[in-house]
């Protein structure tokens, strides 16, 4: 498959799961599509974008260690996805990328990840967590947080106040999460 190709399976393909496990199926059996995919989510002015994203989630669900030699270009581009479907897939990889970084088990993205990038990645969970997007964005969020907080004091005290303040006034799915990790937290005081 060609990129041209990609990017009208991209445009043809509906929000339905098993369309973009389709095109995530294509991308996975054809790795040189990975780098256009990649390139498609961040593209933001593109109305691809969004659909890119929903299927860079599942191909990353399936092998999160292609990411490792693009992650500079990735956490740099954070911070340029507003669109609320496109944030959230990308705020489940970055908790998939946290889960592999304090992994017990080696992994390709615990040996690629580096402190500016991780910093970039904190930087972008706070501002979903605070901003206006859709609970499953900041449940995602929430979670790298708390992981890449047990290196750092400072991560977790800042989560617990938004959190304890977000908590009264969120839906009974945010305050679930919400409350889930301000226990991890006050248990690894």
């Amino acid at each position: 498959m060609a990129s041209e190709e990609l990017k009208t399976q991209l445009d043809h393909m509906s929000a339905l799961r098993n369309s973009r496990q389709k095109v995530a199926n294509e991308v996975k059996s054809n790795p040189e599509l990975f780098e256009t995919l990649l390139y498609l989510v961040f593209d933001v002015e593109n109305t691809t974008s969004v659909k890119a994203a929903w299927v860079f989630e599942l191909v990353c669900d399936h092998n999160l260690d292609a990411l490792a030699p693009h992650l500079d270009f990735f956490t740099l581009q954070l911070k340029d996805v507003r669109n609320d479907s496109a944030v959230r897939p990308l705020s489940k990889i970055c908790e998939m990328i946290a889960k592999a970084y304090y992994s017990k088990k080696p992994t390709i993205i615990k040996e690629a990840l580096n402190d500016p990038q991780i910093e970039t990645i904190i930087e972008s969970c706070f501002d979903w967590l605070i901003g206006g997007y859709k609970v499953a964005a900041k449940a995602y969020a929430m979670s790298a947080l708390y992981l890449f907080g047990k290196d750092s004091d400072w991560i977790h005290e800042e989560l617990l106040l938004i959190l304890i303040k977000d908590i009264q006034k969120g839906s009974p799915a945010y305050c679930a999460r919400g409350k889930k990790i301000i226990a991890l937290i006050n248990k690894n005081k």
